[in-house]
């Protein structure tokens, strides 16, 4: 369960190296994935980026666990980009957890190791929205043989729930479980802003 994370350990520090190599991965994504954001120039996003070693320690972590990360929107009145994982399936290193440190505290056997809310919150990503994923649905087809774990609101998370998302059917549905529930095939898809 989660052996993709000891790629990037907590405390790391980027090297040149990692750096230039995530650098290209992503800019070669962007390139070949023009639809998810036809008006954003990617040297824009690269001068954000080489400005923030925090985002790209996100990204490389994104990245590693399989969420293959790309450009999905621009906010103008923040001026931040929008990075999420795009990944065709809930991303690999990232299955087999709870929604929320809560809700793993409560199990009484067999509690993952961490969940969705601690992993988004140590890397610096928030998990996406139930809206922010109709919209990634939009530029892709996602989760159709997974599930991600979504942001979800407090009124529904006090009463012991979470919400996940997932694609059957050729339609997107978003449902609810036991915020203490795991799966092996369901996960998280995190966003950035930059």
């Amino acid at each position: 369960m989660m052996e993709e994370r000891a790629l990037v350990p907590h405390g790391y520090s980027l090297t040149d190296e990692d750096r230039n190599e995530l650098l290209t991965t992503l800019q070669a994504r962007f390139d070949t994935n023009r639809k998810r954001h036809p008006t954003i120039r990617w040297e824009a996003i690269r001068v954000k980026l080489m400005q923030k070693d925090s985002a790209l320690l996100s990204l490389l972590w994104m990245e590693r666990s399989g969420g293959e990360p790309d450009v999905v929107d621009y906010d103008p009145k923040k001026d931040q980009y929008l990075l999420a994982d795009c990944a065709a399936e809930t991303p690999a290193g990232r299955r087999n957890i709870c929604y929320d440190q809560k809700a793993r505290q409560s199990r009484r056997r067999n509690a993952p190791t961490t969940s969705a809310e601690e992993e988004a919150a140590a890397w610096g990503i928030e998990i996406v929205t139930p809206a922010q994923y109709r919209k990634l649905q939009k530029l892709g087809v996602f989760d159709t043989h997974t599930s991600s774990w979504l942001k979800t609101p407090a009124r529904i998370r006090r009463l012991g729930g979470a919400l996940f998302g997932d694609r059957r059917f050729n339609s997107v549905f978003i449902y609810h479980n036991g915020a203490d529930s795991y799966f092996s095939d369901r996960g998280f898809r995190g966003i950035l802003r930059v």
